[in-house]
């Protein structure tokens, strides 16, 4: 059977196998190894074993499936992020490993904070914005000029203190628009405006 064409036998298990089975050698005269996949597999699980190294766990995953590392779980192939680098052609994390290390890196490196460090501060301000007391407060807030961290608001006001250009002069017009106060510029000749004190 081993003449048969598109069929191989292997020097280690001795089955016949198809081509696709073994991995390529050009220095070899049909172009493969002399080992199965599997074999060569097994074989390199148990040298490194054997060196005291950490080899990663084999897990019988059913076909269009692979095992998170992160997680643990056997998800299917339309939960993970292309690799055209990796053998399977997958990424070794599952999309929502991946979202969840990259939310915890923008953290670190953007506000110098851990995931455990922004949930406290949201659990003392009770979970809610410290600005608007209604909406659950998710997004971190910080000083853009010295980059110190405020607090923790809800979008609508974390954008509105953006906007306003972190201006708490522009920020108290604005409650005195909304009080009703007139902060209208008065034209004093053309093109000139005072503004009320």
């Amino acid at each position: 059977m081993a003449n048969q064409e598109g069929v191989k036998r292997c020097v280690r298990c001795g089955e016949d196998k198809p081509y696709a089975a073994f991995a390529r050698r050009r220095s070899n005269l049909d172009g493969l190894q002399r080992h199965c996949r599997d074999c060569a597999s097994d074989y390199h699980r148990t040298r490194q074993e054997s060196l005291g190294r950490k080899v990663r766990p084999k897990a019988q995953v059913p076909e269009g499936h692979k095992l998170c590392l992160k997680c643990g779980e056997v998800k299917p192939w339309s939960e993970w992020h292309r690799n055209a680098t990796a053998s399977d052609g997958l990424s070794t994390r599952c999309k929502a490993c991946r979202a969840a290390e990259g939310r915890a890196g923008h953290l670190l490196r953007n506000y110098g904070l851990t995931e455990a460090e922004r949930d406290e501060m949201v659990s003392s301000q009770m979970g809610l914005c410290i600005i608007c007391l209604k909406a659950p407060a998710a997004h971190v807030d910080h000083c853009h000029e010295t980059g110190k961290v405020r607090g923790v608001l809800c979008f609508n006001c974390n954008s509105a203190i953006g906007k306003l250009g972190d201006d708490p002069d522009a920020v108290r017009r604005a409650a005195a628009y909304l009080e009703g106060i007139a902060w209208k510029p008065t034209l004093v000749a053309p093109g000139v405006y005072r503004l009320p004190s």
